[in-house]
C-alpha cells in the first residue's frame, strides 16, 4: 500500500510580513498580517447519521456552480490513507463535515454531485481516499497545479489563499490525528475552514490562467488528474536509506525487517513509524545482532514497538543472514527506465551530450514560461526519450517520433508541443562529435 506524502501545508505560511520604511524615517515597520479567515455560516454539526446525509445530498442537488472538496487522513498515525472527514461545500449548500468512518460508502453524495466540477488543493494527495468512499469526479479543478502553471513560488493552500486572495488561514491543526472521535472543535473549524475560500480561489486563478494564456493548458492537466493512480514502488523498502549500507547481506536485511514492520504496522493500522523508526532499521543492518541483548542494545530500539515484537525482529535478521546469495536483493534498484544520470557518459557519451542539452533547453524554456521545469516535462519522460530517441534522423520523421514517443509516456499536448522541438534539437547536435569539449555532468 503507498503510503501518504507529505502534507500540503507550506510551513513557511506563517512567517512574518515586513513593510517598507516609512517615508521620512530611519526605522521600519511591520505591514499588519491579513485578516484571518473566519467562517462565514459558523461551523455546522458533523454529518453521521443517514438522515443528516440525505439533508445535505438535498441541498447539494439544489446548489449552484462547483463543489469544493477536501479530505482529512491520518498520516503519521495510521497505516491506512482513508478519509477520516470528507469536507464540502458549494453555494446554496454551504458547507459540510461529513464523517465517512459512519456510512458504508458516500455513494448519495456522488449521486448528489454529478457531472458538477469539483475543487480540490492537491488533488493527488485525495484523490484515491476519496475513491475508496465512492467519490469520483467528472470534472476538477486544482488549485495547486493551477498556482503551479502560473507560476507561483508557493502553492501551499495557506499561501495561495492569502497572496491571492489576502486571506490568512490557520494551519495549526494540519497534523493532528483525524481518526480521533468526537473530533475537537477546533478540528472540525480548521477542517472547514479548508473549503471556504476554494470557490472564490478557484475563480481567481482561472481568472490568471486565462490572462495568462494558459487555460487549454490547465484543462488538459485536469483531465489527466480523472485518471491519477498513486505510484506503488517495486522495493518500498529500498526508501528506508540504505545508501551508507555495505554489502547486500545487510540490503537483506533491511528488506526483511522493513517487511515485518510492515505487516505490523497492517495488523495494528498504525504508522510504521510509530512501530519501529528506519533509523533503527539501518542500524540493525550494520549490526546484525543475534540475541535479545543486542538487539535492544542497537541504536533505535526504544520503547514498546522495539521491546514488544523483539523475537520478530531478530526472526528478520536470522532470514537475511541464512538467505543464499542467489536470493538477496541487488544492490541497486530494478527498473526498466534508463541508468541513473551519472552513468550516462560511460555508457553512452552521445546520449549524455543530448540530455545536458535537452535540461538546459527545457529549464530556460520552462523559465521563459513561468513555469516549475517539472511542470514543463515530467523529467523521467525526458530522460526516457533522450536515452533511445527515434532513430530517423532527418527533422520531420524524428519530431513525429519524439511526439509519440512523449504522448505515449503520459505527456500532454501542450507539453508535446513545447517539448519536441527542444529534444529535435538536442539529439541532432548531440550526434556532432565536439571537437575538444566533454559533455557536461548529466546529473542533477
Amino acid at each position: 500500500m503507498t503510503r501518504p506524502e507529505a502534507d500540503r501545508t507550506d510551513q513557511t505560511d506563517q512567517t512574518d510580513r515586513t513593510g517598507e520604511a516609512d517615508a521620512g524615517t530611519s526605522g521600519t515597520t511591520e505591514a499588519p498580517p491579513p485578516p484571518l479567515l473566519e467562517l462565514r455560516d459558523g461551523l455546522t454539526e458533523v454529518v453521521d447519521t443517514p438522515e443528516a446525509l440525505a439533508a445535505y445530498c438535498a441541498a447539494l442537488a439544489a446548489g449552484t456552480g462547483p463543489v469544493a472538496i477536501d479530505a482529512e487522513r491520518a498520516s503519521g498515525y495510521r497505516y491506512s490513507s482513508r478519509a477520516y472527514l470528507v469536507q464540502l461545500r458549494r453555494e446554496g449548500a454551504g458547507t459540510a463535515l461529513v464523517d465517512p468512518i459512519a456510512f458504508d460508502d458516500l455513494a448519495p453524495l456522488q449521486e448528489a454531485i454529478g457531472e458538477t466540477e469539483w475543487i480540490l488543493h492537491a488533488a493527488t494527495q485525495d484523490l484515491a481516499c476519496l475513491a475508496e468512499v465512492g467519490l469520483r469526479p467528472a470534472r476538477l479543478f486544482d488549485t495547486e497545479l493551477a498556482g503551479r502553471l502560473l507560476g507561483h513560488p508557493k502553492v501551499g493552500l495557506a499561501t495561495l489563499v492569502e497572496t491571492v486572495l489576502g486571506r490568512r488561514l490557520r494551519k495549526e491543526h494540519s497534523a493532528v490525528d483525524w481518526s480521533t472521535r468526537p473530533l475537537p472543535v477546533p478540528w472540525l473549524e480548521y477542517a472547514a475552514l479548508d473549503v471556504e475560500v476554494l470557490v472564490e480561489l478557484r475563480s481567481a486563478l482561472g481568472a490568471e490562467l486565462e490572462e495568462a494564456g494558459k487555460t487549454e493548458w490547465a484543462r488538459q492537466e485536469f483531465e489527466s488528474l480523472l485518471r491519477f493512480e498513486p505510484n506503488v514502488r517495486a522495493e518500498p523498502w529500498r526508501r528506508v536509506g540504505t545508501h551508507k549500507l555495505r554489502g547486500r547481506r545487510a540490503l537483506g536485511a533491511v528488506r526483511a525487517l522493513w517487511e515485518t514492520r510492515d505487516d505490523i504496522a497492517r495488523s495494528r493500522d498504525v504508522s510504521p513509524g510509530r512501530v519501529l523508526p528506519e533509523a533503527a532499521i539501518v542500524a540493525a543492518a550494520e549490526a546484525m545482532p543475534t540475541t535479545r541483548a543486542a538487539l535492544l542494545s542497537t541504536p533505535g530500539f526504544k520503547g514498546r514497538g522495539a521491546d514488544r515484537y523483539a523475537s520478530r525482529w531478530l526472526a528478520a535478521i536470522t532470514t537475511a543472514l541464512e538467505l543464499p546469495d542467489a536470493e538477496l536483493p541487488a544492490r541497486s534498484p530494478r527498473g526498466d527506465g534508463p541508468p541513473p544520470p551519472r552513468a550516462w557518459a560511460d555508457k553512452d557519451p552521445v546520449a549524455a551530450r543530448r540530455l545536458v542539452l535537452a535540461r538546459e533547453a527545457v529549464a530556460q524554456r520552462a523559465a521563459e514560461l513561468r513555469l516549475p521545469t517539472e511542470n514543463l516535462l515530467t523529467p523521467d519522460y525526458l530522460r526516457r526519450v533522450l536515452w533511445t530517441p527515434p532513430v530517423e534522423r532527418a527533422p520531420q520523421p524524428l519530431a513525429a517520433g519524439v511526439a509519440e514517443r512523449l504522448r505515449d509516456l503520459g505527456a500532454r499536448p501542450w507539453q508535446v508541443d513545447i517539448v519536441t522541438p527542444i529534444v529535435v534539437e538536442a539529439v541532432l547536435a548531440a550526434d556532432v562529435e565536439p571537437a575538444d569539449e566533454a559533455p557536461g555532468d548529466p546529473d542533477v
